[in-house]
Order: C-alpha cells, then sequence, then structure tokens
C-alpha cells in the first residue's frame, strides 16, 4: 500500500508538471523558455473600409498549413464573442527566439472560383488581423497594380504570398510583433501559389509594460484641438454658470422681494390673476407627470446609465493598476456588461423612489409599482436586444463573425436574469421606503390650473413654447462634447485605440454641468409662461442633445468614413441609434434631477397660503 501511495503521488506530481509546462506555453502570462512554442492566431479577414464586415480568415481559400500544427480555434470570453473575435491556430511553427528562414507553408492551384474569390477580395481592399502573445498584427490581402504599363496582360490583382515576421524580444517576454507582405503572385485560375513565411527574432531594451505604446495614436488624440476643446467647454461652464446665478441671484430675487413685503400687501398681491409667473402655478407645479409608470423607468433607467458610464471609466482611468483595457481584448465590454449588471439596483432605487413621492401612503396602496418595476428592468434590455436581434440576422445571413453565438446569448440573460433582475427589485424596495418621500414644497390643487393657449386662453410667448425649448437646450450640451465625440467615432469606426479616458471624464463632467445649467433656464421660461408640465419638458430638452449626436453622426458617415454596403450601413446606424438612445436617456435624466432642484428650491422660499 505504501508502495502504491508513493506512485501515485508521483503520477500526480508528474500531470502537475505537465500542467504548469502547459502553463507556461499560455498567452495569458506572456512568459516564455528560449525554444518555447509561440502561438500565432488568425482572427478575421474582411473589407478594410468596413470594420463590421469581417469574416473568418480560412473563409478566404487560403490552403491549409502543412506544418503539422492543427488549426485550432482558441476559447473566448464573453467580451471577445461579442467584439467580434474568431481566433484560430495559424499552423505557423514559431519557436521563443528561433529564427525562421523562408519556409513553404503549402501549395494550391487557383481554380475558377477560388481566384474569382481572392479577385473580389482584392479588389475592395480586404485586410486580415492575426494576433502573437496578444499583441495585434494586421496585413492585406493583395494590391491592385496601378503603375505604368502591365504587370500582367490577364489581370491587375495581385496576392502577397510570403509573411516576414519581425519579433523583438527582452528577456523571456515578447515586446513588439511587425509584419510584412512580400512576393505579389497574379490572381488567375490555373496559377500555382506558393505561401511560405519567415521569422526574425531581434532583442530590445525596450520594457513589457510599455510595449502597447506603439499602437496608440499620440498625436490624434493629444493634438491641440482636443485640449482647445476642452477649454472652449470650461468656458461654457463658466458663462452657464453666471447666467444661473443671475436668474438665482437677481431675477428670483426681484420675484422674491414682491411676496415678502409688509402684511398689509400680502392679500393684494397674491389675489390670483393680478400677478403672472412662476409664481401662478405653485399649486400645479408638483402635480403627477402623464405617463409616470414610463417617467419613473426612464429616469431608473437614466440613473443607472449614469453610474455605468462612471464607473467604466473610472475602471479604464485606473488600468495603470489592473492592465489597460485597450490591451486585452473584450475587456472593456466585459466591464460594461457587470457595471450594467450590478447597477441595476440603482435604477430600481431611482424608478421606485421616483414613483413613491407622487403618492400618499393611502394611495400607494392602489398604485401600479410592480408595473413600474417591470418596465424598469425590461426598457433598456428589450431595446437592446430587438436592434441586436435583427443585426444578428443580418450578419446570420452574409455569415459573418459578428453574429452573436446562442451560447453567449444565454449567458448574457442567465445574467440579466439572475443578477440584474433580483438588484432591480431590490432597489425598487428600497427606493420606496428610504427615498420615495412627498417633500414638495407646496400643495397639489385639487383641480388644475389652466395652461396658457389652451382652452381659448391667450398663448404664451413663442420662445417659451414646448416646440422651440426643447431643441435649443441641446444646442450647448452638444457643442460642449461633439469634438469628443469625433474621437470616439474614430477609435470605434477606424481602428484606433482609444486611451484618452482622463479627458473622457472631464467631458463627461463638463457635459453634466452644461445640461443640468441650460436646463434650468429652461424650465425657468416655461414656468414664467405659467405652464406647469415642465417635468416631462425638462426631460425631452436634456435629452435633445442627443438628437444632434445622431445627425452629427450622420455627418460623420458620409464625410469621414467609406463604409459601403447593406451590412456595414445597418451596423453603423443601428450602433449610433442604440447609442443615441442611451444618450437620450441618460441626459434627460440629467437635466430633470437639475431641475427638480431648481424648482423645489424657488418654491421652497415663496409665502402661499
Amino acid at each position: 500500500a505504501p508502495a502504491q501511495s508513493m506512485a501515485t503521488m508521483r503520477a500526480l506530481s508528474g500531470l502537475c508538471l505537465l500542467w504548469a509546462s502547459v502553463v507556461r506555453a499560455n498567452d495569458d502570462n506572456h512568459m516564455y523558455t528560449p525554444g518555447e512554442k509561440v502561438n500565432l492566431w488568425v482572427n478575421k479577414v474582411g473589407p478594410y473600409h468596413n470594420p463590421q464586415e469581417t469574416y473568418e480568415y480560412f473563409s478566404l481559400p487560403y490552403c491549409q498549413p502543412e506544418l503539422g500544427i492543427q488549426t485550432t480555434k482558441k476559447a473566448l470570453s464573453i467580451g471577445e464573442e461579442l467584439e467580434g473575435h474568431d481566433l484560430t491556430n495559424s499552423g505557423y511553427d514559431l519557436k521563443f527566439g528561433q529564427d525562421v528562414q523562408p519556409t513553404k507553408i503549402c501549395s494550391q492551384t487557383l481554380t475558377k472560383e477560388s481566384a474569382k474569390k481572392f479577385a473580389a477580395a482584392v479588389d475592395v481592399h480586404y485586410w486580415y488581423q492575426m494576433y502573437l502573445d496578444d499583441l495585434p498584427i494586421w496585413g492585406m490581402v493583395g494590391e491592385i497594380y496601378q503603375g505604368e504599363g502591365a504587370a500582367d496582360k490577364d489581370t491587375d490583382k495581385f496576392l502577397f504570398t510570403h509573411r516576414k515576421i519581425s519579433i523583438a524580444y527582452n528577456g523571456p517576454r515578447v515586446i513588439e510583433v511587425n509584419l510584412t507582405s512580400e512576393n505579389l503572385q497574379p490572381i488567375k485560375p490555373g496559377v500555382t501559389l506558393d505561401f511560405s513565411y519567415a521569422v526574425k527574432w531581434t532583442p530590445t531594451t525596450k520594457v513589457f509594460a510599455r510595449r502597447f505604446d506603439r499602437y496608440l495614436d499620440y498625436n490624434f488624440f493629444e493634438h491641440q484641438i482636443h485640449w482647445f476643446s476642452i477649454f472652449n467647454s470650461f468656458m461654457m461652464v463658466i458663462f452657464l454658470c453666471g447666467l444661473v446665478s443671475l436668474i438665482l441671484l437677481r431675477t428670483l430675487r426681484n420675484d422674491y422681494a414682491k411676496y415678502t413685503r409688509d402684511t398689509d400687501e400680502m392679500e393684494d398681491l397674491y389675489r390670483v390673476g393680478e400677478d403672472s409667473g412662476w409664481k401662478q402655478v405653485h399649486g400645479d407645479v408638483f402635480r403627477m407627470p402623464e405617463n409616470l409608470t414610463l417617467f419613473s423607468a426612464l429616469i431608473g433607467t437614466g440613473w443607472q446609465l449614469v453610474t455605468l458610464i462612471v464607473c467604466s471609466v473610472a475602471f479604464a482611468i485606473l488600468g495603470e493598476f489592473h492592465g489597460e483595457v485597450y490591451e486585452e481584448r473584450g475587456e472593456l465590454i466585459t466591464t460594461l456588461i457587470v457595471c450594467y449588471a450590478l447597477s441595476s439596483s440603482v435604477a430600481g432605487y431611482a424608478s421606485g423612489s421616483n414613483y413613491k413621492q407622487y403618492f400618499t401612503a393611502k394611495e400607494d396602496r392602489n398604485s401600479s409599482w410592480q408595473q413600474c418595476m417591470i418596465l424598469t428592468v425590461l426598457l433598456l434590455p428589450c431595446i437592446v436586444s430587438v436592434v441586436v436581434g435583427c443585426l444578428n440576422c443580418i450578419a446570420l445571413y452574409y455569415n459573418t463573425i459578428t453574429s452573436i453565438p446562442v451560447t453567449v446569448m444565454l449567458k448574457i440573460f442567465a445574467i440579466w436574469l439572475f443578477v440584474s433582475l433580483p438588484l432591480v427589485v431590490g432597489g425598487t424596495l428600497f427606493g420606496r421606503h428610504l427615498g420615495g418621500k412627498n417633500d414638495f414644497p407646496c400643495r397639489v390643487n385639487t383641480i388644475p390650473g389652466p395652461i396658457p393657449g389652451e382652452n381659448g386662453s391667450p398663448p404664451p410667448p413663442w420662445y417659451t413654447r414646448a416646440i422651440v425649448v426643447i431643441p435649443l437646450t441641446g444646442i450647448l450640451p452638444f457643442g460642449s462634447i461633439f469634438i469628443e465625440m469625433y474621437f470616439i467615432f474614430t477609435s470605434f469606426w477606424n481602428y484606433k485605440f482609444y486611451y484618452v479616458y482622463g479627458f473622457m471624464m472631464l467631458v463627461y463632467v463638463i457635459l453634466i454641468i452644461v445640461t443640468v445649467c441650460t436646463t434650468i433656464v429652461a424650465v425657468y421660461f416655461i414656468l414664467n409662461s405659467e405652464n406647469y408640465h415642465w417635468q416631462w419638458t425638462s426631460f425631452l430638452a436634456s435629452g435633445s442633445t442627443a438628437g444632434y449626436v445622431f445627425l452629427y453622426s450622420i455627418y460623420y458617415f458620409f464625410w469621414k468614413t467609406k463604409m459601403n454596403g447593406f451590412l456595414q450601413i445597418s451596423y453603423y446606424f443601428a450602433y449610433m441609434g442604440l447609442f443615441c438612445v442611451g444618450f437620450f436617456i441618460m441626459c434627460g435624466t440629467l437635466g430633470l434631477a437639475g431641475a427638480f432642484a431648481f424648482v423645489k428650491r424657488i418654491y421652497r422660499n415663496i409665502k402661499v397660503d
């Protein structure tokens, strides 16, 4: 028995050593020993001008490598799947620190069909992406001959058949990878192509922690125009804060003065009909808004999005401590999913407390707070699911790798069902009991007052009408962020790594301040015209910034990109539409929060009978 036990221990030790050696060869720890195998993964191919139109690498009729290495797929995370990655072993034989002289991978004779596919790919500038030790490499499939004279009498399209890989290393780590495509061969039926590769290893003193810097476009993201936009937005904040202060300290002070004169004059001043302005609607200003269930669900979703952006950007800013989000495939998407699920409690709390504040304890027994809770948890996921479902059908029709696998859908549904849903329920219950207090400074009249312009009453001035106030309010917030929108759009649609998350957070704070200030001014004009329907107006007015962002995305599509085809156009406008819907809800919530605080503040200081 002791001998058998010792044999078992030796076997287990051998398995542990074998497992440790496998771990050392894994891409995840980025540590290699001389001669150790290094995996080169092929990821995707597609038209250069269409970032979302990507296909499996071997969807092009490349011959399979004949070096004895299986072209197996790599297991991917949810974030990698959602970003549209499809890592397959290239079949190239690479060993750490060992050069490879030009070596044939495989040979193939182009048929009429394969030549047609390669020619079509070269015609639309197909590119491909590879990964070595998590470092991305890009290359073009071929080129169209544009020189003088005919390079080949039968075709002007040529295919690269040799790849030269240059790898720099520091100690046991890979630091830099470069790919050079060579040996153009004509694409025509009957031509035999010999595909080959070569590898050159070079030592370097560059540190591992800075190896991703070469992928960051410092000249683009840290251009003077970026700094100027921040300064311009900061000056706008100062101006708007001064304007709001003027309203609060001068205009409202004069209004208060008329209401705090001698007691003998009070009765004359408070007679209804003898004064006009925001004071006259004190009995209706805190009346329950129409469609309260939808209104509360939007507010809950808005605060969830505010929390999501703050947490995600803060996580990205702290990348120096846990790893930069742009260095790991899918990490930002995974972060967004986790933050969204965990911030569901914020959505439940905000919607539940907002709904509850419009009811007394007795009235609340017959309210529909359960419907509000259900709508809060379903609102944004349903919108996203419908749009993504349509895009998935299009992607499946075109057989692209951007289609979302069923397994990923089930995982996301499980996160929503077992994390997001319970947190919304718990947040709603806490919001109803802790935050849903009716602390309005004015009582609500039993009978609603008249609205100017309705039932034959004189219309209000044109500049106080909702149809004018709503679109005008969104101009200044959009003006404070549109330059940052250009950088974000370019990084998403033009293969750039976005890394200036400190800029993003600063612009986000500026957006909040500008949105709140402009909404306060808009609500003041609305109330001064004796229109007490300010809740929806303030939400729509501040949310109108999203409309300008969508118009800018249309401009960006036609003048800043060369996208084409139904697939890419569908993805572009569907993604921009989803982005603007979320942006609308978020900005609407921020503007409403500022307006609500403003309205409570001004009505707290007036005396009413």
